[in-house]
């Protein structure tokens, strides 16, 4: 029997399990190969066990939020992907702070704090993703991220135990953090802790459906990842794009979004390496023009 048989056979007791599951129907872009072995787990609990065998079993392993922000590749993804919906969440008596596992929904909470009156995550009602992703790529919109209320995290260590970590010892920058940048190898996001302040919920809700006009506004709906590239400094990725004639550029299925030049979409049944084309192509052509080096901030997961 082989390694990832006999870690199946272990999982299969601790949530649902499928095999050579297609991954294109757990991404926002609607892209993806099959996964070897995907479990879906409910609680922060199951998340650790998984965690834990796959390093025992020496097997590859990743935590799959929402489905946003990533590009898997047309081969899929080999070893364990835990679809993570460990969404449970908890105040403290102040009932400014709050827990939370770490596949909660990060838009979800977010409105569900302006209509309780709580402060400091309004501009996240848009953000697909999960808290766990959040903390790993520091979140952000219309001035801010995650950064400004996130206390600590919980993460698994491969193989180990857990422990709480500070946020000032995450390394949170602008799209980015410890875990990014490699530090944090293995460990895994359980559980994070966010403080919040008072506010006026009519506010708040006002706040959020201005966000919402203006995404609804400025980007394109349908099947895509996000942002592609992060911002470099005073120059939006945008409008790099559009500058060297990428905008609604196609191949296959896929293309530059020509409402939104930072948006690669998914028309139809695209290829993960056509939108990866897309992506190195829009690469090239800024750096020949400009000699700036657009940084991807969807990343690239599994088999390429």
């Amino acid at each position: 029997m082989s390694a990832i048989d006999t870690l199946a056979t272990a999982l299969a007791v601790h949530g649902e399990l499928r095999r050579d599951e297609p991954l294109a129907r757990h991404t926002t872009f609607g892209i993806g190969g099959p996964a070897d072995i995907f479990l879906t787990v409910r609680d922060a609990a199951g998340l650790a066990i998984a965690t834990n065998a796959a390093h025992d079993a020496d097997v590859p392993l990743f935590v799959l939020g929402s489905g946003s922000n990533i590009l898997v590749a047309d081969a899929g993804i080999r070893g364990l992907t835990v679809d993570n919906r460990a969404r449970a969440e908890a105040a403290d008596s102040t009932g400014l702070n709050y827990t939370l596992e770490s596949g909660t929904s990060f838009a979800a909470f977010a409105r569900k704090m302006c209509r309780l009156g709580l402060d400091g995550l309004a501009w996240a009602v848009g953000i697909p993703g999960t808290l766990g992703g959040a903390c790993v790529y520091n979140a952000g919109a219309y001035g801010g991220c995650l950064a400004d209320v996130l206390t600590r995290v919980r993460l698994q260590e491969p193989g180990g135990g857990d422990s709480w970590v500070a946020a000032r010892d995450l390394g949170l920058v602008y799209r980015g953090s410890a875990f990014t940048r490699g530090q944090f190898g293995g460990k895994t996001v359980l559980e994070a802790e966010v403080r919040l302040t008072p506010g006026d919920s009519r506010t708040l809700l006002d706040q959020a459906a201005t966000y919402d006009e203006k995404r609804l506004t400025a980007q394109p709906r349908g099947r895509n990842a996000g942002s592609t590239f992060k911002n470099p400094p005073d120059h939006p990725a945008w409008k790099l794009i559009d500058e060297v004639g990428m905008r609604g550029a196609t191949r296959g299925d896929a293309a530059v979004s020509d409402r939104h030049c930072n948006f690669f979409v998914n028309y139809g049944n695209a290829k993960a390496a056509d939108v990866a084309w897309l992506i190195a192509e829009a690469q090239r052509r800024v750096k020949g023009q400009f000699g700036i080096q657009l940084e991807r901030e969807v990343e690239f997961v599994g088999a390429w």
